[in-house]
């Protein structure tokens, strides 16, 4: 009986032994199973993200986690970093673009200043214009200018700033044409006691010879008897001088030709058309007579005189007479 109940004993051990050793050799035998996914954030690197399963005793089956913390944190750098850079870029932008504006900003007003000189320049230009067909148009002077000066005479003082006014010009003689060009300077005509308009404005001892003046006509023998050896021939037409000043002597030649009824000042006591050419040069010299050296003083000469004494504060008296020359410096 003891030795029955031994070997039912050792065939159950056997059995036992044998079933476990067939389970472990089934178990070892079955494919393994496939990891399971990472879950959490994604891994930086390769390793990171194939996480191979851990091999655990016993072909238990291998357990899965979270990602690292080591595999989060370069991703979350990468982040940060990426943050970093793209603010620098953003205020280099964002400092640029007012830089960049105000530039055009700063060109747009100085282009703008540019046309406001240049329409202002041309506004001066006009009223200068303006102002010597109007001198031009005049037959004779008004009252003195005693009004502060204008746009036109400041551009045109300082156009010749170079040219003091008072400098001493010496007399010269100028080789004029013996025929007058009576397109430039027409011929006036005759008007017996004809005054000279706006004279009696002309106050002072120096404009006394404007205020008195008076066409008259007479014949040769009138005129020689009166002022025999102070006649001069300019132009073929006489002149007489008296108290400083040429004045033409109506009807020595009845068809003489005169291109002004006036006094003309006696400046140096040279004739008349070599004190109208001296004028002329000067004028010329500053700016105001644009014409050529004739000896003529017709209207275009006439209209730079008048220019020159309302720039300089004198009577217009579009004529030549004593205070303008010493003005300009020629007496």
């Amino acid at each position: 009986m003891r030795i029955l109940v031994t070997l039912a004993c050792s065939v159950a051990l056997v059995s036992a032994v044998y079933g476990e050793q067939q389970e472990n050799k089934k178990k070892q035998t079955q494919p393994p199973q496939h990891a399971a996914k990472p879950t959490g954030h994604p891994a930086a690197g390769a390793v990171a993200n194939k996480r191979m399963p851990t091999a655990v005793p016993g072909g238990q089956k291998p357990t899965t986690g979270h990602t690292s913390t080591a595999a989060y944190q370069p991703h979350k750098g990468n982040q940060k970093g990426k943050s970093q850079t793209s603010t620098p870029a953003y205020q280099g932008q964002k400092g640029k673009r007012p830089q960049t504006s105000n530039a055009a900003y700063q060109a747009q007003k100085a282009k703008k200043n540019q046309t406001q000189a240049e329409r202002q320049t041309a506004k001066v230009g006009n009223e200068r214009q303006t102002a010597k067909a109007t001198n031009a148009g005049q037959l004779k002077g008004g009252s003195k200018p005693n009004q502060a000066k204008t746009a036109t005479a400041a551009g045109q003082n300082a156009a010749k700033g170079k040219f003091a006014e008072g400098k001493p010009v010496k007399p010269q003689h100028f080789n004029v044409s013996k025929q007058p060009n009576t397109t430039k300077a027409p011929p006036v005509k005759f008007q017996q006691g004809r005054h000279i308009q706006g004279s009696q404005n002309w106050h002072g001892q120096q404009y006394t010879v404007f205020r008195n003046y008076s066409s008259q006509w007479h014949d040769q023998n009138w005129w020689h008897n009166h002022y025999r050896n102070n006649i001069v021939f300019v132009f073929g037409a006489p002149y007489y001088w008296n108290a400083g000043y040429w004045f033409p002597a109506w009807g020595y030649y009845p068809n003489a030709y005169y291109a002004w009824d006036g006094p003309v000042y006696a400046y140096n006591r040279l004739p008349p058309d070599q004190v109208i050419a001296n004028v002329q040069a000067t004028l010329q010299q500053q700016g105001y007579y644009q014409g050529a050296v004739d000896g003529l003083i017709g209207p275009i000469t006439r209209g730079a005189i008048a220019d020159y004494q309302r720039d300089h504060d004198l009577y217009i008296t579009s004529a030549i007479d004593q205070p303008t020359l010493q003005s300009l410096g020629m007496t």
